[in-house]
């Protein structure tokens, strides 16, 4: 499967970059310490993959999810092979005690890469699952940098997402305040971040849909009004390790993709994947049609396919890495741009940010209001969009 093709262009974004600075890139590695949180998710992955073919002296792994954990082992083993150095993962949550009593038993690490993150606008749809994408994107990332910090890291990064730029979803809404909590914690211990936009194939990405509906002989949907930025797999994991390594305290990197070359329609997307398969999409007028002629259309070498008009809560209607406020550095790299932050903050608001989530939690339900009250608060000009419309609702 050819992904760049896939997603419109030719070369990969940051190959020159990272030639430019791979001698102090692998320097940087070859005696170092890591942990990467989250290290099974699609990111993680990448992640775990370059500082790993970097030989460095630890590289331990976190995340929840064991399954993943063992396909990211056996991936690198049918691939790299073996470091001399320790490579170790654990199947554990970044916010338990079993992560705390990790972080005492050994001699600590240099670096801390945050890629754990509820990633998904779906997450829109209950207070229960806003509740957790608070804990795992704001709260559980306040946790590990104490204890990185408490523990003798040199830098901790975390990533972000496009999506926190002028945010209309709550997920958006909660990185951009992950990020002002950043911020605060970077007076103590240096942090970088990166913002990208949609890691192509991803675990649970429609893309990633594609390849679970081909394999199940099931119709493909997707919107064809949504344009949207693409990165490997492979780039997004050396943009967090290009933003780890040598960002400055509190540097956001972010791709400098064109909007006029760059930006790409999921329902021409699908029609691509299709043709690299050996199938022609056949346009359905409805999922009930895609459904029913599945077999029929497969038959004939034609794949069924429902396009749609997307109207979800938490759509945005164009991507954007950064707001005009922010300062920027567009000259360090030829294919990374960089936002500059002052160490600006308010702690009164982060404060009431913490008091309110414990106040709601401590009921006995939650309401969603009162989830997308207390973010207005904290983004006065957070354009929440509430469609009451849900992706769960699709095909």
């Amino acid at each position: 499967m050819n992904i760049l093709e896939l997603i419109g262009r030719d070369r990969p974004l940051f190959d020159a970059d990272v030639s430019q600075h791979e001698h102090q890139l692998s320097a940087m590695i070859s005696g170092g310490r890591f942990l990467v949180i989250g290290g099974a998710g699609s990111i993680g992955q990448a992640v775990t993959r370059e500082i790993f073919k970097r030989g460095p002296h630890t590289l331990h792994v976190v995340d929840i999810s064991e399954n993943n954990m063992v396909e990211l082992v056996r991936d690198i083993r049918s691939t790299l092979g073996y470091i001399k150095g320790d490579f170790s993962t654990f199947a554990i949550d970044c916010g338990s005690k079993e992560f705390a009593a990790l972080l005492g038993a050994g001699s600590g690490y240099d670096y801390v890469l945050n890629l754990s993150a509820l990633k998904h606008v779906r997450s829109e749809k209950d207070p229960f699952t806003l509740m957790r994408l608070i804990e795992v994107n704001v709260l559980n990332t306040v946790k590990t940098i104490e204890l990185a910090r408490e523990h003798g890291a040199r830098k901790y990064f975390c990533v972000s997402t496009d999506k926190a730029a002028n945010p209309v979803n709550m997920m958006g809404a909660s990185k951009r305040i992950m990020e002002m909590f950043l911020m605060r914690a970077s007076l103590a211990l240096p942090i970088s971040t990166a913002r990208f936009a949609n890691v192509a194939f991803s675990d649970g990405s429609l893309l990633h849909g594609f390849n679970q509906r081909f394999a199940k002989r099931q119709p493909i949907s997707a919107p064809n009004d949504v344009r949207r930025y693409f990165v490997t797999p492979q780039e997004s994991g050396e943009l967090c390790l290009m933003s780890c390594l040598l960002g400055a305290n509190r540097d956001i990197f972010f791709p400098k993709l064109s909007e006029a070359l760059n930006l790409a329609r999921f329902s021409d997307i699908a029609v691509r994947y299709l043709a690299q398969l050996g199938f022609e999409a056949f346009e359905c007028a409805s999922e009930d049609e895609a459904r029913s002629r599945a077999d029929e259309l497969i038959s004939q070498k034609k794949w069924p396919c429902y396009f749609f008009k997307s109207d979800t809560t938490g759509e945005k209607d164009f991507e954007e890495f950064f707001t005009e406020r922010e300062t920027l550095d567009m000259a360090r790299f030829d294919s990374i741009g960089i936002i500059k932050n002052a160490p600006e903050f308010d702690d009164a608001l982060l404060q009431h940010f913490v008091d309110t989530v414990a106040s709601i939690r401590a009921k006995l339900t939650w309401d969603k209001a009162e989830l997308v009250d207390l973010f207005n608060q904290m983004i006065p000009d957070f354009a929440h969009k509430e469609t009451g419309k849900y992706l769960d609702g699709r095909m």
